[in-house]
């Protein structure tokens, strides 16, 4: 799971590299003023907070966070994805964690999920995928749809129906 987060992870840093901060940080109409540093951000926070839980045991994604520098400057954010893809580079086995996490409105409700890490791993690839969509559309907006290959932000499954279709 490990190698395909990374996988991920590196086509979002080779987006970065080239784009200007200029755009990284434009408030983009079609996605309702956010920025594609904000997506970004909130991917790496995401992988981060599991991370972050190894020693504990315990995920939060409630409680990531929020680190402005990441979405304003993609120096930082390309610094975040090395630090990440160090992380997800150690020898990691599939362990037992808990996911604490208020999943309603009312505040001091929190729940307690069992969870495993390879789980969390998948779910942070996938939730990656999702905002990749999204930057997609920002890219679109900024005329700069070029930096990325046609299936940044389209899920393996996807991929793979769809190239089926062409043969």
């Amino acid at each position: 799971m490990e190698k395909y987060c990374k996988q991920n992870l590196e086509e979002i840093k080779t987006l970065l590299f080239q784009l200007s901060n200029n755009k990284y940080t434009h408030h983009t109409r079609l996605l309702s003023g956010a920025k594609i540093g904000e997506h970004v951000r909130h991917i790496l926070e995401f992988y981060q907070s599991v991370l972050d839980g190894l020693n504990s045991k315990i995920v939060n994604y409630d409680k990531r966070k929020r680190n402005m520098l990441i979405e304003s400057n993609r120096e930082i954010a390309i610094q975040t994805i090395d630090l990440i893809c160090s992380g997800l580079a150690i020898d990691m086995t599939d362990e037992s964690l808990v996911l604490v996490g208020n999943f309603g409105g009312l505040r001091g409700k929190e729940s307690h999920v069992k969870i495993s890490l390879y789980r969390e791993l998948a779910y942070c690839l996938e939730h990656s995928i999702h905002h990749q969509a999204l930057i997609k559309v920002g890219l679109l907006e900024l005329n700069s749809i070029s930096y990325i290959d046609q299936t940044f932000g389209w899920g393996p499954a996807t991929i793979r129906y769809k190239e089926i279709c062409t043969e």
